[in-house]
């Protein structure tokens, strides 16, 4: 066991692009929806493309009583629907590797006979029992599983459980999902948690957004090309917008959403993420612990938010209804007067050197105008306009500024926006936009991103996984807008926003006041 008290992450000594080991990955939560829509798709498109190691072994738990092929049998029809590229052989090959444990993750009786279904599976695989933990259940079953795991041995320093090879000093590792806790009091105990049992190189905390194409593209739009560092600071940048919008509504997800709402859903995990990266200083190299070093710098450089006039940097809604379906507050399992958002909009600001001054604007929502998530740098006007008594191609007396669009869903793009002399005799000007369109230019086969995530937590890279510190600093960040504190933005919530829009008015009068419009779909 060891102590949560460093402040900073250690090396791995993983370099990315290692080969992974094989292992024998057991998923709790063996039935849930995660498991059959996600994990095992993307695991199945990994063994299918050769990228799965020989030897790797799934073992499923879950309290429902179910042999080995009636597992496999259940997940065919999903990996059939969910995954690229459906290969009979290539299943038939993959399922063999699927495998089926009765039990619950919080009982203890469970774990010795668990304990010799890994090693039976390791000699299987022909491999010293090297074992990744993936906690694919309820939140609330995350700290007593972590106990049980620790209590029954499965993690050693220094020990040696495995039979196969006295010599071999296999790995334990484990993914977490989220959500990482409600707030930061509880997201801490989870860390303590998995502090008594894992090291902190063994505890992967997992947000799927980080292995999306474009966003992992961050790094190398900024740090692979010298024509954007110099500019990518408070003196040129005005602002930068964060998008994350659904077009689909809550759902069936009533119950589960009103304890969670927008915020909690993705800005605390995902989006800050995203604003990490877009943010933090160039690493002296491309490590997992010099990444992960500038990322929590940036986390904890979030300025507090002002709690007296709170509503001036955030903005709350929920959907109306339609004739489609019903409005939020109108679910069957959703209180009638609930104060939940399904959609925020956040300002907030970075106390350094490189982003003083320049706010950072972060809006999510469900039933929007379109899926969309994308990153908008949007640039300070020239400091004289030599053209200012010119109109626009459209006759506008205004001209947009120049933009970086990154858009990472749903297709994969980084455009630029500036403006160009129209041909003809005279000066007119028009908005012009030079795209790199990704999945055109590499012919990129789209990938589930929960494979390359489970593939490097096999290889031991923890590059697109969150240290503790980012964390708990994210939760920091957002509580404000979560606590007592909230609650002048959540007085008359219900249906404030209609189907099918870019969100309540409230969002828009955020950037008004400062002169500043979102970048949606009809103002390009």
């Amino acid at each position: 066991m060891h102590t949560m008290e460093e402040t900073a992450p250690a090396p791995t000594g993983h370099p990315a692009g290692a080969q992974p080991e094989p292992c024998v990955i057991v998923i709790f939560g063996a039935s849930g929806d995660l498991t059959a829509r996600k994990l095992i798709p993307a695991l199945y498109e990994t063994a299918r493309t050769g990228r799965l190691p020989r030897g790797t072994r799934i073992l499923g738990l879950s309290r429902t009583e179910m042999s080995d092929a009636a597992w496999r049998e259940s997940l065919e029809p999903w990996v059939r629907q969910h995954a690229t590229g459906f290969d009979e052989e290539a299943w038939r090959t993959f399922a063999r590797s699927l495998h089926y444990f009765a039990g619950s993750g919080t009982n203890a009786t469970i774990y010795e006979s668990l304990k010799s279904r890994i090693e039976e599976l390791a000699r299987d695989g022909e491999h010293h029992g090297n074992v990744l933990f993936y906690l694919s259940v309820a939140p609330s079953l995350y700290e007593p599983i972590i106990e049980q795991i620790g209590r029954a041995d499965l993690v050693f320093e220094g020990k040696r459980w495995c039979s196969l090879d006295p010599d071999a000093m296999p790995w334990q590792r484990i993914i977490v999902e989220k959500p990482f806790g409600r707030d930061k009091a509880t997201a801490a105990s989870l860390n303590r948690a998995l502090g008594r049992v894992f090291e902190e190189d063994a505890i992967y905390r997992i947000d799927h957004y980080l292995a999306k194409e474009l966003v992992q593209n961050l790094l190398v739009l900024r740090f692979g090309n010298t024509i954007f560092e110099p500019i990518w600071n408070h003196r040129y940048i005005d602002h930068v917008q964060i998008t994350a919008s659904e077009s689909v509504s809550v759902g069936s997800r009533g119950a589960y959403y009103d304890e969670a709402g927008a915020i909690r859903d993705m800005i605390q995990s995902h989006l800050l993420q995203i604003l990490a990266l877009v943010a933090m200083d160039a690493p002296t190299q491309y490590a997992a612990h010099q990444i992960r070093q500038e990322k929590i710098k940036i986390i904890e450089a979030i300025a507090p938010t002002p709690v007296d006039n709170i509503e001036w940097f955030a903005a709350f809604g929920q959907y109306a209804g339609d004739d489609r379906e019903p409005a939020y507050h109108q679910l069957p399992d959703v209180p009638g007067d609930t104060t939940t958002e399904t959609f925020a909009a956040l300002t907030l600001h970075i106390d350094n050197w490189r982003w003083a001054g320049t706010p950072f604007y972060l809006r999510t929502g469900k039933r929007m105008a379109e899926k969309r998530t994308e990153i908008v740098i949007e640039f300070k006007k020239p400091p004289v306009d030599l053209f200012r008594f010119l109109t626009a191609a459209d006759g506008s007396a205004d001209r947009p500024p120049n933009r970086i669009i990154i858009e990472i869903a749903p297709t994969e793009r980084v455009g630029v926006q500036l403006q160009g002399k129209v041909p003809g005799t005279g000066v007119r000007l028009d908005t012009v936009r030079m795209d790199f369109d990704y999945q055109q230019r590499f012919h990129a086969e789209p990938v589930e991103a929960y494979g390359p995530l489970l593939l490097d937590a096999m290889r031991g890279d923890q590059t697109l996984y969150k240290h503790r510190l980012e964390v708990e600093g994210a939760w920091s960040a957002i509580m404000p807008f979560l606590n007592d504190h909230s609650a002048p933005l959540r007085r008359n919530l219900n249906g404030n926003y209609a189907a099918g829009s870019w969100g309540p008015e409230s969002a828009d009068a955020l950037l008004a006041r400062h002169g500043r419009a979102w970048y949606n779909v009809d103002r390009r």
